[in-house]
């Protein structure tokens, strides 16, 4: 068996230092990049019809009140000062001081000016909303957009709002802002908010609304210690009878509730995440495809070539190759 994956230093793989937070590999993983875009000021009557932005979207409230209509879901969603929207882009969608209110096309109004904060309706300040979204990569939008549900509605009565909000306004104040360091500052508060984002999903994710997968056995506090364990150690050949005895349950029962909730049986589950770090390391690195196949705990080059065709589809190295290409 291959050492841990921290005792490799030639083998660059994600969070090396962090193994265990699948938070801080997801960072790395998907390429997460958070974007603040625009801020909304408005009053009166006033809506605005967007189109679906491709990405995952955030709205958050800092004042007044602001309705939010997307297309194919059934009900509006009211957003008080201090609420916080996350939700998938791939629908169109309103932003509107009541719903009743028929919308313009926002984009004209976007390009009539160039500045951070734009304004719709009356002159005034009734409500202020930012708007930002979230980059992923080809891995990320797997790996992300389908752990999440499609319409997070924050309250500002929950513990992590706040801290969003105040990121989302403290990202916007350094990108208007000429303070030297201001476009590295804006950067990184924008990770920060994305960070927040998640732990936002993990607060709330044990409803059985929330769809099954890595997040969702995350937030699980029956499943999650052995969640850890893998993310941990990836490298290790892992039992059904170790992992069952970290989260304290029969194998039986831990196998089934992990299904439940992460949506596969756990050592399928740790076969992919294997997998997912391979993919990483291939599209990063020139790293030999026996060293990825060593440290992911695989006995031979074959064996893992292998499992990573059975899981992509294609070779390493002609995953590695296409990834560069493209």
């Amino acid at each position: 068996m291959a050492a841990p994956l921290s005792a490799t230093p030639s083998v660059h793989l994600p969070a090396s230092a962090t193994w265990g937070d699948p938070i801080i590999e997801a960072l790395e993983l998907t390429g997460a990049r958070c974007a603040l875009s625009r801020g909304l000021i408005a009053a009166g009557d006033w809506a605005l019809a967007f189109p679906a932005p491709g990405r995952l979207k955030i709205q958050a409230v800092t004042r007044g009140v602001v309705w939010l209509v997307i297309e194919g879901v059934e009900h509006p969603v009211r957003l008080e000062a201090g609420d916080i929207a996350v939700f998938a882009g791939d629908r169109r969608y309103t932003l509107a001081s009541d719903p009743a209110v028929p919308p313009i096309d926002a984009l004209p109004v976007l390009r009539a000016t160039t500045k951070t904060f734009f304004h719709a309706g009356d002159e005034g300040r009734d409500a202020v909303t930012i708007g930002g979204h979230i980059d992923l990569n080809t891995t990320g939008k797997d790996l992300l957009l389908s752990a999440l549900p499609p319409l997070m509605h924050v309250s500002a009565a929950t513990a992590e709002a706040p801290a969003a909000c105040w990121l989302m306004d403290q990202t916007l104040h350094e990108m208007r802002s000429a303070a030297p360091g201001a476009a590295f500052a804006a950067e990184h508060l924008a990770q920060l908010l994305f960070v927040q984002v998640l732990r936002v999903f993990l607060a709330n994710a044990n409803s059985d609304a929330y769809p099954v997968g890595w997040l969702r056995a995350l937030a699980d506090e029956r499943v999650a210690p052995a969640l850890r364990l893998m993310h941990g150690d990836p490298a290790r050949a892992w039992t059904l009878t170790e992992l069952a005895r970290a989260a304290a349950m029969s194998r039986t029962s831990f196998a089934q509730r992990f299904k439940e909730v992460a949506g596969v049986p756990p050592l399928t589950y740790l076969c992919t995440w294997r997998m997912r770090l391979a993919q990483h390391t291939l599209c990063r690195e020139d790293t030999p495809v026996a060293a990825i196949a060593s440290a992911l705990g695989y006995g031979s080059e074959s064996a893992f070539s292998n499992a990573f065709k059975r899981t992509t589809g294609v070779a390493p190295r002609r995953y590695r190759e296409a990834a560069r290409a493209s």
